[in-house]
């Protein structure tokens, strides 16, 4: 495979031009293990998922492939007596040199959102506001749920200090978790003069003054 240089502001060259997604999986190879690609999938869930990418066993499987041929991995199977081969990946001195680069050197991109229960509410005029507090507080249970296994996971992470920056992840993402609770929590009051505005039974601003009834 032919990797295509990324250069910096002065010309040098930096980082090879990867996808995200492979940077994740040579990240998580950066931690020493040998592993399998269903490891690595594991990990993913583990850490990583809950605040950038929950990726399939064949997404984690073709990235591997790609970083292989790029020299930036390098595999082996092993087995142990009765038991069935394991293929396991190990990063290389190139891909350690590589990811660092790109963790370095790669310019901080916008986060994307993609807010299904938030287009759902744009579109709070087809619905009833009941309806829309349901879809609310489904969201809220979801985001609940996320918050406290992210709390769970940086437990045990706790007692080996190799894990200090993803313990320090887990936190922001529990926080985050935590932040879209309270965002939700308060659509659950701003529905209600919304749907006043819209019927024209209040004016705006959306905030002001206490819940509406008809």
């Amino acid at each position: 495979m032919s990797v295509n240089e990324v250069e910096s502001d002065d010309g040098a060259e930096t980082y090879p031009s990867l996808p995200a997604t492979s940077w994740a999986v040579l990240g998580m190879l950066t931690h020493g293990e040998a592993l399998t690609g269903y490891d690595l999938k594991k990990w993913a869930d583990w850490s990583i998922g809950y605040f950038y990418w929950s990726p399939s066993v064949s997404q984690i499987y073709a990235e591997l492939k790609k970083l292989e041929k790029a020299g930036f991995a390098s595999s082996e199977i092993v087995s142990e007596p009765g038991e069935r081969g394991r293929r396991v990946y190990r990063i290389t001195e190139a891909g350690t040199h590589a990811v660092r680069n790109w963790s370095r050197d790669a310019p901080v991109e916008q986060p994307v959102l993609k807010h299904g229960v938030m287009l759902r509410l744009w579109m709070g005029h087809l619905n009833d506001p009941e309806h829309l507090k349901q879809l609310v507080h489904a969201h809220i249970a979801d985001l609940e749920k996320l918050r406290d296994k992210s709390i769970a996971r940086s437990g045990p992470a706790q007692l080996d200090r190799a894990w200090a920056y993803t313990v320090m992840s887990l936190e922001w993402s529990s926080r985050y978790f935590q932040a879209q609770i309270d965002l939700a929590k308060d659509l659950l009051t701003r529905i209600d003069r919304a749907d006043a505005i819209y019927a024209g039974r209040a004016d705006y601003p959306l905030d002001a003054g206490p819940e509406l009834e008809d």
